[in-house]
């Protein structure tokens, strides 16, 4: 019996996300904030696997639910329908999009801590949070391939990692756990984990738009689960949050 991927957000990282797992064989549960009708188009791509809904009905036909929306939209989130799920929180911090939030701006708690603090019958994980929606696509290998990439995940349920590393496989990548949520920091944005490694060799000269469009083309490079551990291991907290233009 196939298994179901709930997605709350269906931008570029859950429309990718929703792609991987149909492939996989699991059946997807897509939605966002501006309802299920404007999801027509790629649900009719996904095909017989894929069906739009709202988001807390996809959070509860999901056996594994991923919320993939903007920081700011964190209290959105359907906090009962998520109770007893696992959560896979992809949220960035970025001030000038998403406000200033002390509680992160002082270190008191990492963007995924919030998340879970706001999610507090859920157990949330952190992935897919440190490679672009591009790379993601073309970089999947199947089990055992020799330029299989690793992707990073942060949590602090044991059982919860497991049933992620488990999608991920599926989903074509190696799991690598680098930290508790407290040091889910390690991939985000401003370290060396976040982004930039996937993308392989960037040209020289590139302009700023330039350098923005060759992001969103490029297929990027395999980051093998060895390398991942040790840009984590390498990565040294410095200030909360990162501009989306820089």
């Amino acid at each position: 019996m196939a298994r179901t991927l709930g997605l709350i957000g269906s931008g570029m990282i859950g429309g990718t996300l929703a792609r991987l797992a149909v492939n996989a064989g699991w059946d997807v549960v897509l939605s966002n904030s501006r309802g299920p009708e404007t999801l027509a188009d790629l649900v009719a791509e996904l095909g017989e696997h894929a069906r739009a809904a709202t988001p807390a009905e996809a959070a509860r036909a999901g056996d594994i639910v991923v919320a993939t929306v903007p920081l700011f939209a964190l209290e959105k989130l359907p906090v009962a329908e998520l109770a007893g799920k696992t959560v896979i929180d992809t949220l960035n911090y970025y001030p000038e999009r998403d406000g200033s939030l002390p509680v992160l701006d002082n270190d008191e708690l990492t963007s995924s801590e919030l998340v879970q603090r706001h999610l507090s019958g859920a157990r949330v994980v952190k992935a897919f949070n440190s490679i672009g929606a591009k790379q993601l696509g073309s970089l999947a290998r199947p089990a055992g391939a020799p330029d299989r990439s690793g992707l990073p995940i942060a949590g602090d349920d044991p059982e919860a990692k497991r049933e992620v590393t488990e999608l991920l496989d599926a989903l074509g990548y190696d799991a690598v756990d680098v930290a508790p949520l407290a040091e889910s920091w390690r991939s985000g944005p401003n370290t060396p984990l976040y982004c930039f490694p996937y993308f392989g060799e960037i040209p020289a000269g590139l302009s700023g738009e330039d350098m923005m469009r060759w992001i969103f083309e490029t297929p990027g490079a395999p980051v093998p689960a060895e390398r991942v551990r040790e840009l984590a291991a390498s990565a040294v907290r410095g200030p909360a949050g990162a501009s989306l233009s820089g």
